[in-house]
């Protein structure tokens, strides 16, 4: 996320946001955001959603996800959302939302479902 220039905004149980400001790093040809950067952010905010709700010692990978792009992501920047819908012993589904935001009007542009795995960290 750093290599990207996201940052998480907000963290709380079960949900977190990351935004990505618009430069030409992440963008592709016709100046919209990028599907893989508006992908990484998505995967980043459900997997510390899903962080937010493990036990101590314990590790997040993401086992699938999908996307759906549903607008071109334009704007200032653009806000991923995840927020967890239902976290297990061993897997967890987050639901994935991305917002294309100017000034400060916001605008679905992708939505998607993720599932995420528990795994043992390392040992501290």
């Amino acid at each position: 996320m750093t290599h990207l220039g996201a940052r998480i905004t907000h963290i709380a149980q079960g949900r977190v946001h990351i935004v990505l400001p618009a430069r030409p790093e992440v963008t592709q040809q016709h100046g919209y955001f990028h599907a893989g950067a508006t992908s990484a952010v998505a995967d980043s905010a459900g997997g510390y959603a899903a962080y937010t709700l493990f036990p101590e010692n314990t590790d997040v990978l993401t086992v699938e996800y999908k996307i759906n792009l549903l607008a071109p992501a334009v704007g200032d920047l653009i806000e991923a959302v995840g927020t967890v819908v239902k976290s297990g012993r061993t897997l967890t589904v987050c639901q994935l939302e991305v917002f294309g935001v100017q000034d400060s009007r916001r605008t679905l542009v992708a939505n998607g479902q993720q599932t995420l795995i528990r795994v043992d960290g390392p040992e501290r």
